[in-house]
């Protein structure tokens, strides 16, 4: 017999199609379908600003929108030449590692949803939602902040932030523990999970698997120890790194994950001071302070200047990798030298999980197809972009 789930299917995680080949309740073969999406942001994105282009590679993996516009703005300020204040760095490392603890809330809650552990998702969604809190405290929005801008931040941090972000890592570890007590010795989670979508560390290779999903079957890459970035060497934190490469695994490196995160997190805000610096202060390519635009001439100009015409970027391309929650994601960015991006290309890891996704389900229970698709966390966005 043959099933389609999705693209209309809940448990596919955004509009995924799989035409799955059955017998009986054993998956025989399974053919992926993308697409659907059709949001088509790297194209529109040759039209725009190089400012502009932000708001829409953030809403690509719409689960780690920081990360995003991280990558984007690391690859534009390659090109630029310019280096970031350390207090800029920090903060930017700050906000990463808070989006991949949101992103993983989204994904536990989700996940234990989908396989029936349906009170996990109230236990995520409360402490995603101190995080959104957090987002809106700082730039007014609480899925797209859009903060992270070429050559620093927007605005300097606002009042109560270090308390806030303070008060939710303090408290957070005890929560990992809450959702591990509920589920790692779950034993309806445990035969749900293991030795389910097994994967041999070659075939990540061969696919081009990353991030936690490879982890899980110990191959230890991570872009910030391997390819640091923003000065993540000088930070304590482990890879976390699994053996089987089974969906118990996943789950097992990112819970981990999550407990990296926050002391990476807890260092880097204990490094930011709560006001300073928080661009490069260069009025060619950031805008001037609303005090310079109000009493200065020139600052007036700069001011006019960056929002009307915004500003040039040399001619080259490079392509620069950040790691987000769904593991090494990068810009390729090419300039031809003008205000706007020739092209614009992104490395996105559910687009590689999508391409694995036959190779984990095949051999396997239709039942566990729901399974195998939620551990890897796949964000259709960051597919059909």
């Amino acid at each position: 017999m043959t099933v389609n789930m999705g693209p209309q299917h809940p448990s596919t995680h955004g509009v995924l199609r799989l035409v799955l080949e059955l017998d009986g309740e054993n998956v025989v073969s399974a053919d992926t379908t993308i697409g659907y999406l059709h949001t088509g942001i790297e194209k529109i994105a040759e039209q725009k600003k190089w400012q502009q282009v932000i708001p829409l590679v953030e809403r690509m993996d719409y689960l780690g929108a920081q990360s995003n516009s991280l990558a984007f703005c690391l690859a534009a300020e390659r090109l630029l030449g310019v280096e970031m204040p350390q207090r800029v760095k920090d903060i930017r490392i700050l906000l990463a590692e808070l989006q991949r603890i949101s992103s993983h809330l989204v994904w536990l809650g989700t996940h234990g949803l989908e396989i029936g552990a349906v009170s996990v998702m109230m236990y995520c969604f409360r402490e995603r939602e101190r995080l959104l809190n957090i987002n809106e405290m700082l730039a007014g929005f609480r899925m797209f902040p859009s903060y992270i801008r070429i050559g620093g931040l927007r605005e300097d941090l606002p009042r109560g932030f270090h308390e806030a972000v303070k008060a939710f890592l303090d408290s957070f570890p005890d929560k990992v523990n809450e959702y591990e007590n509920l589920l790692t010795k779950n034993q309806i989670w445990l035969k749900r999970t293991r030795g389910v979508g097994v994967v041999s560390k070659a075939d990540h290779m061969s696919y081009g698997l990353v991030g936690p999903i490879a982890r899980a079957a110990g191959i230890a890459y991570d872009v910030r120890r391997t390819f640091p970035y923003h000065g993540y060497e000088s930070y304590d934190f482990d890879v976390p790194v699994g053996t089987a490469g089974d969906v118990y695994d996943r789950y097992l490196v990112r819970m981990e994950e999550m407990r990296q995160s926050t002391k990476i997190a807890q260092q880097a805000l204990a490094r930011i001071s709560p006001r300073g610096i928080f661009d490069i202060e260069d009025y060619r390519i950031v805008p001037p302070p609303k005090d310079k635009v109000y009493t200065e001439m020139e600052g007036l100009i700069q001011h006019f200047l960056i929002y009307s015409q915004g500003f040039t970027v040399p001619a080259g391309e490079c392509y620069v990798p950040v790691e987000g929650p769904r593991g090494e994601h990068g810009f390729t960015i090419v300039s031809d030298g003008t205000n706007r991006p020739y092209r614009i290309k992104l490395r996105a890891p559910s687009f590689y999980a999508c391409q694995g996704l036959p190779k984990m389900i095949v051999g396997g229970l239709i039942a566990d197809v729901i399974a195998v698709i939620g551990s890897t966390d796949v964000v259709m966005g960051d597919v059909d972009r």
